[in-house]
């Protein structure tokens, strides 16, 4: 079941901030920071009906910025696509598709890294 409410993950900004990405900017969104906090909102109220992601989570993710691929076992921080892939193994485990959702991250590869990662999933089902 899905619940009534959007997730906004970002560590710095809120979702009135994104100009560059098409948000449902009239809806309320329970914004989130970081891995944790993403994983304790969903573990309590279960699936959201819309989730906005960012990949940089934190300083440590800003110096792949631009590069060709993210090396992701150097971060002690978890990321976006962290997040993303937790939450295609929480959908895997309830057998439902990854709600709608949109990439606000200004990380090219990061952004791809994501969507790629749930439109894969969301075509198996």
């Amino acid at each position: 079941m899905i619940s009534k409410y959007n997730i906004f993950l970002d560590d710095v900004r809120i979702p009135t901030q994104v100009y560059w990405a098409e948000i449902p900017k009239d809806q309320h969104y329970s914004v989130v920071r970081n891995f944790n906090e993403f994983v304790d909102l969903i573990s309590l109220r279960g699936l959201p009906k819309f989730v906005c992601y960012d990949h940089d989570l934190s300083t440590e993710h800003y110096h792949d910025v631009g590069k060709v691929s993210m090396n992701y076992d150097n971060y002690k921080e978890k990321t976006g696509y962290d997040c993303a892939k937790w939450l295609v193994s929480y959908c895997i485990e309830k057998n439902i598709k990854h709600p709608p959702y949109v990439v606000h991250s200004l990380n090219p590869i990061g952004k791809q890294n994501i969507e790629s990662y749930i439109n894969s999933y969301n075509k198996t089902l």
